[in-house]
């Protein structure tokens, strides 16, 4: 599991850049963009783990978090000229970050009992409910309830996560298979501008 710590750590660095750019366009100052690069980075996390009384809270129990994060922090700041440059490297970061977070947060809801649908759920609060804090403190509307495909991305990665655990095939495999799709189709749907319906009218209006 030691790649697969790795990629969360590199998703956690990267949702902590994302939080303290828009913090940082916000104009915050140096405490509001540490504390919007924090929960952009484990509150999806601290919120499935409180879910589900998990203990101790993720971040709580592993430092590494918190040093990702202020590393994240102070590198947006010593060379935040060359960090807007990097847009295209922290889009695939935040990616595999969502891919690796969805996965961990529903194999968790598994790990404690939950019925595979609500581990399900809980994988998708881990993925994208740091970036809805974020967007809320910033006063900004969340992206999962605009057009972009991005939680229902993880929804289609977690069902083939529960899908392949019906087979035999390594746990390693089983993760990295259904990290694939939730990558794949993020970056289809932003390449090609995919988008989910939107409800506008009445279908049975005038």
């Amino acid at each position: 599991m030691e790649l697969i710590y790795v990629l969360d750590i590199l998703g956690t660095f990267a949702f902590a850049i994302s939080g303290a750019q828009v913090a940082k366009k916000k104009q915050f100052d140096i405490f509001g963009v540490i504390i919007i690069a924090f929960v952009t980075a484990v509150g999806g996390g601290m919120i499935r783990d409180v879910l589900i009384n998990a203990h101790p809270i993720n971040w709580i129990g592993d430092l590494n978090y918190v040093w990702t994060i202020l590393i994240a922090v102070l590198t947006m700041y010593l060379f935040r000229s060359k960090v807007a440059h990097l847009s295209k490297t922290l889009f695939l970061f935040d990616t595999i970050g969502i891919s690796v977070f969805t996965l961990l947060g529903l194999q968790k809801g598994l790990d404690y009992n939950l019925h595979p649908f609500l581990a399900l759920i809980m994988g998708m609060v881990s993925a994208v409910f740091g970036g809805v804090i974020r967007d809320v403190l910033t006063r900004k509307v969340p992206l999962i309830f605009k057009k972009e495909i991005y939680a229902s991305a993880c929804l289609i990665g977690g069902v083939v996560y529960l899908f392949i655990g019906f087979l035999d095939v390594s746990e390693n495999i089983q993760f990295v298979l259904s990290g694939l799709v939730i990558f794949v189709i993020r970056l289809v749907a932003v390449k090609y501008k995919l988008e989910l319906p939107k409800i506008n009218n009445d279908i049975f209006g005038k």
